[in-house]
């Protein structure tokens, strides 16, 4: 596994933090995604609440179940000491073919190892075309 990047953050290091979360997001891996949370992390995804990372391993499954072809993209909107705010956007169809796109913002707080102890997302989404897809 990669070496930790720990607050308190530096512009530098929170890009590297937010580009390393993008692309573990993008394995679609739930139990490998949720080791870089703490034991105990405390999670708001749209309406569903999970404590702890056996909860966030379970939502990601139940997510990409039915989210297929996910791809996702993160920036850095702002960030100071051990918290981070991105922009987000992603991408999935279900299973029957029809696209979406879900965009929005995820706070982020970090405890002193690195590990995301509060993730709180706020997303919307609205159905697309194939045509209309922008991540690949």
């Amino acid at each position: 596994m990669t070496e930790q990047i720990k607050p308190p953050f530096n512009r530098e290091a929170a890009i590297l933090k937010v580009q390393r979360a993008e692309d573990l997001w993008n394995t679609r891996d739930p139990a490998r995604v949720s080791l870089a949370y703490s034991e105990n992390t405390s999670w708001r995804n749209r309406n569903e609440f999970a404590q702890g990372r056996e909860e966030v391993t379970a939502l990601l499954s139940r997510k990409w179940a039915r989210e297929l072809d996910y791809r996702l993209r993160k920036q850095l909107f702002v960030f100071s000491d051990n918290r981070i705010a991105v922009n987000f956007t992603y991408e999935y169809r279900d299973d029957s073919g029809q696209w979406f796109r879900a965009y929005g913002l995820e706070h982020w707080t970090f405890d002193a190892d690195g590990l995301m102890s509060d993730r709180n997302a706020s997303i919307n989404e609205s159905p697309i075309h194939e045509g209309q897809r922008e991540l690949f």
